[in-house]
């Protein structure tokens, strides 16, 4: 028998297709997301609809993002929630959320079983939108929510975590065994819940500095600051705001990675020459 079918859908590897089928699962997952009708509900990823039938039943009416082609006409065609669903047939690395919130006149709920090679470059996509999102619920890779909630001085905190934290609150929720799905995955999985900050507890002035300065940092996270970030810091301005150079990228806080983006947002560098 083909694990890689279910459903008579054939689960395509380039888009990271694995199924959920536990029903306890389901109704664990739904309940966390406890959607009410009226809400502008939207899911990434429907997939067979595993989590889409028993939210549209609680809904009148939401949104489904889905890429594969033969999934949109499938769920065009669901005998049950079809005239319930606004089916967009398109990457959601392309959707515009905040103008899908305008849309749909509130903020957004979005939810999804995130496929696991997109997972981290949609989380950071929507990150960009959480001024149009009210909360996200997310299945991702066990090892992924393990990185969105560590805090520092963590072999898995890094660059995601204080991504994410920086946006949203981070709670885990869930976790999901291989077994849950079909076909089963080779990774535990896990449900994650972000609820972006109502005011971002320590903002920075110009958000790609804050990436610029963590990438740089993880990138290389066995040096220690003085080397990995030397190139943007001297070691006196480092300990002028309170950082010891001999720190790793693992030590700091989403606090004192802000703390550094706002020094280098007030003190520009000048440009090299090439």
């Amino acid at each position: 028998m083909n694990n890689r079918v279910h459903q008579g859908h054939q689960a395509r590897k380039r888009f990271g297709q694995n199924f959920l089928t536990d029903q306890f699962v389901i109704d664990n997952i739904v309940s966390a997301i406890n959607p009410q009708p009226g809400q502008a509900v939207v899911e990434i990823g429907p997939g067979l609809g595993a989590l889409t039938e028993p939210v549209a039943d609680r809904m009148d009416k939401m949104t489904v993002i889905e890429l594969d082609r033969d999934l949109a006409a499938r769920l065009q065609t669901h005998p049950f929630i079809s005239s319930k669903l606004t089916i967009r047939q398109q990457d959601a690395m392309t959707v515009d959320f905040g103008e899908l919130a305008r849309e749909l006149g509130q903020p957004l709920r979005v939810f999804g079983n995130l496929p696991y090679n997109i997972s981290t470059p949609l989380m950071f996509h929507l990150f960009s939108y959480t001024n149009s999102i009210s909360d996200m619920h997310f299945m991702l890779q066990k090892e992924v929510v393990n990185r969105l909630v560590a805090g520092p001085d963590s072999k898995a905190y890094g660059r995601l975590s204080v991504m994410a934290q920086y946006y949203c609150q981070v709670i885990p929720v869930l976790q999901v065994p291989p077994s849950a799905f079909r076909p089963a995955p080779k990774v535990d999985s896990a449900v994650v819940r972000l609820v972006p900050h109502a005011e971002i507890p320590c903002p920075v002035s110009e958000v790609r500095m804050l990436s610029r300065i963590t990438t740089d940092a993880f990138n290389q996270r066995r040096k220690t600051i003085r080397n990995s970030l030397g190139h943007l810091f001297t070691p006196e301005q480092l300990g002028d705001l309170g950082l010891d150079p001999a720190l790793r990228a693992e030590n700091i806080s989403v606090a004192n990675y802000c703390k550094l983006a706002n020094w280098l947002c007030e003190h520009p560098q000048p440009t090299q020459e090439p």
